[in-house]
């Protein structure tokens, strides 16, 4: 019946209008944790998003893979209750529990009926402050982790991934999977994983986003009794990355008849004063929709792919703008070379047509990511984790509509690349030879 509950509220919640517009309160507990909160009363469910910053780059040296093990282990039993009885709690509570782990964060995120509030959350409190990692949850759960590593060593599209960032960060974090390797998470301890979660689970790391049937002073007693007990700072963080993108065709051998591409080149800072244009040239140039240069280019006139697209990809700790396609082997080098060139075009300037429909675009896309209480509570953790301010949703997109044709070349010229442009190629490309950076 509580099942039943949920599922009901969870599809009130999916109906509500679209808000583009939400009042968010800060609020500080008498312990002293922050969180932005969204009251919203009309139907009894609550949305919490807890993020914890640092993610898997805090991976102490040689233990590559604990943060990751860790976390996927935290609903596999806690306190008294072992990984069945944990569960089965949840689901007596019409509870839901997510635990994920990032480059750059931890994230839990609950799902709670109010009447089930407090048990609820104190039953993920336990999750946080006292997980039991039993031997045979950690092995259990060991094997399906260094079973998505070797399913990963025969994809295409993670090899890419992973080679562009051993490319891009050398000897960052960043540039080796937060997975481990086989050697690595085999040989974690459960101690490994006790210091990996105090490493990253501290207070001083912690971002909170509430939305729903909630009020703020009843939010601020909740996060003491979830969080006080975590350990007040965790493991410093690593230095910022130093992005070493210096162009070229890098190929890796792989038996498939289509090519996998991963390229991109340096990025540009999320509080830079030109990021806002940056994000304007990106909708043009490769990112969302069908109307970008690259889709039309590569696409819909040659008909080299069935997709491929841009973004702007800001870390924690580096900057990067990336794209993504897959080609035919004998058509994948001509793709690279279509690329290339537009890389080089956009540089020459973008037209007034072009940057009112991307700012059109941008500014009518807006809303529609506000369509539930768990996605806007992901939304204000993610903004605080990001350091933005709490007025940020209000102003967003008079950010885009400011954004003139001047701005847009000018941030053209000074952020794309094309001689830094690097290329990622997985596949057998005809003309194209492995292991050849120069190309």
């Amino acid at each position: 019946m509580i099942r039943a509950l949920l599922a009901a509220a969870l599809a009130a919640v999916l109906a509500l209008p679209v808000r583009a517009a939400v009042e968010i309160q800060e609020v500080t507990s008498p312990g002293g944790i922050t969180a932005w909160l969204v009251e919203e009363h009309s139907i009894p469910f609550v949305a919490l998003d807890i993020r914890f910053k640092g993610g898997t780059s805090l991976d102490a040296p040689g233990k590559r893979g604990a943060i990751n093990l860790m976390t996927a282990l935290l609903e596999e039993g806690a306190a008294e209750r072992d990984a069945q009885g944990f569960a089965a709690e949840a689901e007596a509570l019409a509870a839901r529990f997510r635990f994920e782990a990032y480059d750059d964060t931890i994230l839990v995120s609950a799902s709670v009926l109010t009447e089930n509030r407090e048990a609820a959350l104190e039953l993920l409190r336990t999750a946080l402050v006292a997980p039991r990692f039993d031997p045979d949850a950690v092995e259990r759960v060991r094997a399906q982790v260094i079973a998505n590593i070797r399913s990963d060593a025969t994809d295409p599209n993670a090899i890419a991934g992973r080679r562009f960032d051993e490319i891009a960060f050398g000897d960052h974090p960043y540039a080796t999977s937060g997975d481990g390797t086989i050697e690595s998470v085999t040989a974690l301890t459960r101690d490994d994983l006790i210091a990996a979660k105090d490493r990253v689970m501290a207070r001083d790391r912690v971002f909170v986003g509430a939305v729903g049937d909630i009020t703020a002073g009843e939010l601020g007693a909740l996060l003491d009794r979830l969080l006080g007990d975590l350990p007040q700072t965790g493991a410093p963080m690593p230095e910022r990355a130093e992005v070493t993108l210096t162009g070229g065709v890098h190929v890796v051998d792989f038996d498939t008849p289509q090519s996998v591409v991963v390229f991109g080149q340096k990025g540009i800072g999320r509080f830079d004063p030109d990021f806002f244009p940056a994000f304007v040239l990106d909708q043009i140039l490769g990112g969302s929709g069908f109307g970008s240069r690259l889709m039309t280019e590569v696409r819909e006139k040659r008909g080299l792919t069935y997709g491929i697209g841009t973004y702007l990809a800001n870390f924690n700790l580096a900057d990067l703008y990336l794209g993504q396609f897959a080609s035919a082997n004998d058509r994948v080098a001509e793709a690279i070379g279509v690329v290339r060139a537009e890389w080089a075009r956009a540089v020459e300037g973008v037209t007034a047509e072009e940057l009112e429909r991307a700012k059109t675009y941008l500014t009518g896309a807006y809303p529609l990511r506000f369509d539930g209480n768990a996605t806007i509570a992901g939304l204000l953790s993610g903004m605080q984790s990001e350091g933005l301010p709490i007025d940020y949703v209000e102003n967003r997109n008079a950010y885009i509509e400011a954004v003139t044709l001047e701005d847009v070349r000018r941030v053209a010229a000074r952020l794309l690349d094309p001689e830094a442009l690097t290329f990622v190629v997985v596949g057998r490309p005809e003309g194209l030879e492995a292991g050849d950076p120069a190309n």
